[in-house]
């Protein structure tokens, strides 16, 4: 099966998908939030799922052959590179930043995330006509990002074997919009080892990391898929539940109830609730003006991708 030939663009227009790269790699280094959600309001969702499954037993006869241009243009190598390039370079650009913020300012950063959500749910929610049945399967997905959000982090191993099928589950969630993989990386005890690995290059942590993270995304793109040209007004009403029940996850204010000590002196909670703001204080308002703020963010992307999102007149205006 032949993949669609890649539409015409300029410069310009791999500048836009590389910016789009830049979002979703800057929301797959949070836990809570879903880069796969920033490539379906930005537009290129489909594309991106296609150019995936690209990577199939056609390629490899190409390859084989040394039929070297066709196989570039049969996975639509420009497209992925400037995807990739934007992606990558806002994981190890904003893998010390981000780091940084969970540690020391980790209500600015969840608010301002917290509104990119609740824009993504609105904007996504638009592509659904909605009755009674989707909202029962908004519902049953809701409740399954919530049970999952509020699973204890388990305490694994890094050795190369777990790296590579945790990527692998990982990244499932990073291609859903509303499932965070940086969060399943969080529950399975990978997500601190794994930003570490970004931000000083280890190679011998990354590349089964890599591979598991290949393998895993060319065998679920093929279900999705699927799933998208046969049932896709579900499979979106499900996704928006999932972004719905991943809200308790990255509010702001939490309480933590139980911790655990992974090494002396360093102490990560595992069991917590959420919170309300114990004061109407500085740091408050800076939340809520973040909060906002990210949701004029997400707005405005999506405003300038579809006129589907009911936000757009005033974004406009």
């Amino acid at each position: 099966m032949s993949t669609p030939p890649a539409p015409a663009r300029t410069l310009k227009d791999y500048a836009g998908i590389a910016g789009i790269g830049v979002a979703m790699g800057a929301a797959d280094v949070v836990p809570g939030v879903s880069g796969g959600t920033m490539a379906f309001i930005l537009g290129i969702y489909d594309e991106l799922l296609a150019t995936v499954k690209s990577f199939n037993l056609d390629l490899l006869r190409l390859l084989l052959k040394f039929r070297l241009r066709d196989a570039l243009e049969h996975i639509n190598w420009k497209f992925l590179l400037a995807l990739g390039l934007g992606l990558g370079g806002a994981l190890v650009s904003l893998a010390h930043l981000i780091t940084y913020l969970l540690d020391h300012h980790p209500i600015p950063l969840f608010a301002f995330f917290f509104g990119l959500v609740l824009a993504s749910i609105a904007a996504v929610a638009t592509h659904v006509k909605w009755n009674l049945a989707m909202g029962i399967t908004c519902a049953i997905g809701a409740y399954a990002a919530y049970t999952i959000v509020r699973l204890v982090p388990m305490n694994m191993p890094n050795d190369p074997l777990t790296l590579f099928w945790c990527a692998a589950i990982a990244i499932m969630a990073m291609i859903l919009p509303g499932i965070s993989g940086s969060f399943l990386l969080f529950i399975l005890g990978q997500y601190r080892f794994v930003m570490e690995a970004v931000k000083t290059l280890d190679v011998l942590a990354l590349i089964p990391f890599a591979l598991g993270a290949a393998i895993g995304l060319m065998a679920f793109s093929r279900v999705l898929t699927w799933l998208l040209n046969r049932y896709r007004r579900v499979t979106i009403t499900l996704l928006v539940g999932f972004m719905i029940g991943s809200l308790w996850k990255i509010w702001p204010w939490r309480q933590v109830l139980e911790t655990i000590e992974k090494k002396p002196g360093e102490f990560i909670p595992i069991r917590e609730t959420v919170a309300a703001p114990p004061a109407f204080d500085g740091e408050f308002w800076l939340a809520l003006a973040l909060c906002a703020a990210g949701f004029v963010v997400i707005t405005w992307l999506d405003r300038l991708q579809s006129s589907a999102n009911p936000l757009k007149k005033i974004v406009h205006d």
